[in-house]
C-alpha cells in the first residue's frame, strides 16, 4: 500500500460543546456538524474536523470527527491522534489555556521533528507534531 491507510478517526466526548470549543481554539479551526446519515445513527452527534470534501471517503487519508455516543465514553483508550502544526509547543500551551492538561512538553524526536502530548477537556490523550 503506497497511500495512508488511515481513513477516519473518532475522538469520543461527553460534553460536545466543551470539546468542540477546545479543539477549535487549540487548532485554530472551524468544525462542521454532520447530520445523521441513517436512522440508525440518529442518536450520534458528530462534528467533523476540516477535510477535503471533494475527495470525501473515496480517498485514503486522515479524516476524523468528535463523536458523542452512548456506550462509548471519553478517555482511557490506548490510541493517540497526532495533529500536525507549525510548532507543537504552541498547541500544547493552547491546550492548557483552554481547559486541557499538558502531559509532555515539546520534545525532540530527532530527524522526525518534535512532539508534545496533552489531555483534552474530555480526558483523551492527543498529540501534536511539528518539524520545528
Amino acid at each position: 500500500m503506497t497511500s495512508n491507510p488511515v481513513v477516519h478517526f473518532e475522538i469520543y466526548v461527553e460534553d460536545m460543546e466543551r470539546a468542540k470549543r477546545f479543539y477549535e481554539s487549540v487548532l485554530g479551526i472551524k468544525m462542521e456538524a454532520m447530520p445523521a446519515p441513517t436512522p440508525e445513527t440518529a442518536h450520534m452527534e458528530m462534528w467533523f474536523f476540516p477535510f477535503d470534501k471533494e475527495a470525501g471517503m473515496n480517498m485514503y487519508g486522515s479524516g476524523g470527527a468528535l463523536v458523542k455516543m452512548e456506550g462509548m465514553p471519553a478517555g482511557g483508550s490506548g490510541t493517540v491522534v497526532y495533529f500536525g502544526c507549525d510548532d507543537c509547543a504552541v498547541q500544547a500551551a493552547r491546550s492548557a489555556e483552554h481547559g486541557g492538561t499538558v502531559c509532555m512538553e515539546k520534545m525532540s524526536i530527532g530527524e522526525h521533528g518534535f512532539c508534545a502530548l496533552a489531555q483534552d477537556t474530555e480526558g483523551n490523550t492527543i498529540g501534536f507534531h511539528s518539524m520545528q
